[in-house]
């Protein structure tokens, strides 16, 4: 288990981890409205996927694959600057989270 906290800027995407050609699964759950997803790549050759809008009551679930040979960053978006907490595994874990608290 690795929790990690950290407080993200209202307004805008700002990059919570960055990888590049490892897999790793990052957990989110607050704050509720916020706005989570991966970015592959840089610059013209980017783009993202697996957008998700966190809830405040469901754990969710952000993976980045070995396969992904390009760099690859967990992000987030909140409306207000926020302390959020999230957990971040390595490898390819399964569907279910960690039995952790945020």
């Amino acid at each position: 288990m690795a929790l990690r906290t950290k407080t993200v800027t209202g307004g805008g995407w700002h990059t919570l981890e960055s990888f590049w050609n490892v897999s790793t699964t990052g957990f989110f759950l607050n704050p509720p409205g916020a706005k989570i997803r991966v970015k592959h790549g840089a610059g013209w050759f980017s783009w993202t996927n697996q957008n998700q809008t966190l809830d405040g009551r469901t754990v969710k679930r952000l993976s980045i694959g070995r396969s992904s040979l390009v760099w690859a960053r967990m992000q987030m978006n909140v409306a207000t600057t926020s302390t959020v907490i999230y957990d971040v595994e390595p490898g390819s874990v399964a569907n279910m989270p960690p039995e952790i608290h945020f």
